[in-house]
């Protein structure tokens, strides 16, 4: 028997291939699966992968800032954040008809999702009656519909789902043991209370984190521990890495060695094996072999465009190029997730 601590590594990797989605994921078994060696990693990812969804398909979404800064967090990894002095201006909510321009152009790029994010703690009212107007707009464009907008309560989830809202962003980060270190103005619960608000509405979730923020070994471990024992898996999990900005408390933080990302994009795949595991922020500063990893190790959806709110991101040609050379296709966007399969919409 070939243990790490008390896993049976054999009895997990045997488990990890052939048993359907878990929540009753231990620590111990997730840093056990950190620990494989890459190779066997990857080809325990891969098998996992091929088991959910196509190999060589690729989901793409759009992220357009449709209010930026002025936020009153103080998350230390945001160039949005009102408590830090790093260029980015506070700017009033964007208009109907930009939204819809922005939309359509991402629709013609390849995106079949359409995600909108605003620098807010919690949307007022007045500016959700807006927003629930863009997210009918775009959703009748065809495309499926994310909003990112802070916490919510029960009845602003409610209005979003009525409007038509697909998913919901709302991310824990990292694990609950580094939280603190990295945002004082937000509790862990709170986020777990607007992910509850979300699945009660009916809503999909789209709930990731961030490596790289100076976070330890264990605390990625924490992360991934976090978003598999929740009571339904993420329907998205966004997997960023640090992009550092200067002006917030994390620039000039040391980076995170590209081999230790692709192996927490490894284990999420692993642990949550019916989600769409996004390969997001970052990747302007990752290499293209860099990126093939991190698809190798079941990441099957990106942001296309050249900026993700403020930080830049690669230009569709890079893009375009990378995929035509990996032999990856976009997700049509007749695609819908059912149940972490792909089935063709009606």
């Amino acid at each position: 028997m070939t243990a790490v601590g008390l896993v049976d590594i054999s009895s997990l990797t045997a488990r990890c291939a052939s048993a359907e989605p878990r929540h009753d994921w231990s620590r111990a078994e997730i840093d056990a699966l950190f620990a494989l060696p890459f190779n066997d990693l990857i080809f325990l990812a891969q098998q996992v992968h091929r088991r959910h969804f196509a190999a060589n398909e690729v989901q793409m979404s759009t992220l357009l800032s449709i209010k930026t800064g002025g936020c009153p967090e103080d998350c230390a990894y945001c160039p949005q954040s009102a408590s830090f002095e790093t260029g980015v201006k506070a700017e009033k909510l964007m208009g109907l008809d930009e939204t819809l321009t922005a939309a359509r152009e991402a629709k013609a790029a390849g995106a079949s999702r359409f995600c909108m994010g605003a620098a807010w703690r919690s949307p007022k009212d007045r500016d959700l009656d807006k927003v629930c107007a863009m997210i009918a707009e775009v959703k009748a464009l065809g495309l499926e519909t994310c909003a990112t907008l802070g916490m919510l309560s029960p009845e602003q989830a409610r209005r979003l789902g009525e409007a038509g809202l697909d998913y919901y962003n709302h991310n824990l980060d990292t694990s609950p043991e580094h939280y603190g270190a990295i945002i004082t103005t937000r509790t862990y619960q709170d986020r777990l209370d607007t992910l509850g608000n979300v699945r009660a509405a009916g809503l999909k979730v789209c709930c990731g984190g961030i490596v790289g923020l100076g976070e330890k070994a264990e605390d990625r471990v924490g992360l991934l521990h976090s978003l598999a024992t929740l009571p339904a898996h993420p329907d998205s999990v966004p997997i960023n890495m640090l992009v550092q900005v200067e002006g917030t408390p994390l620039d000039g933080q040391a980076p995170l060695d590209g081999i230790d990302f692709v192996r927490t994009i490894a284990v999420a795949r692993i642990v949550m094996p019916a989600s769409m595991v996004r390969l997001s922020a970052g990747r302007e500063q990752m290499s293209e072999e860099l990126q093939a990893l991190c698809f190798l190790a079941g990441a099957n959806s990106i942001f296309l465009g050249e900026k993700l709110l403020t930080t830049k991101n690669p230009g569709q040609d890079r893009d375009a190029t990378l995929m035509a050379k990996l032999g990856i296709t976009a997700m049509p966007h007749t695609t819908v997730e059912v149940g972490g399969s792909a089935e063709a919409a009606e």
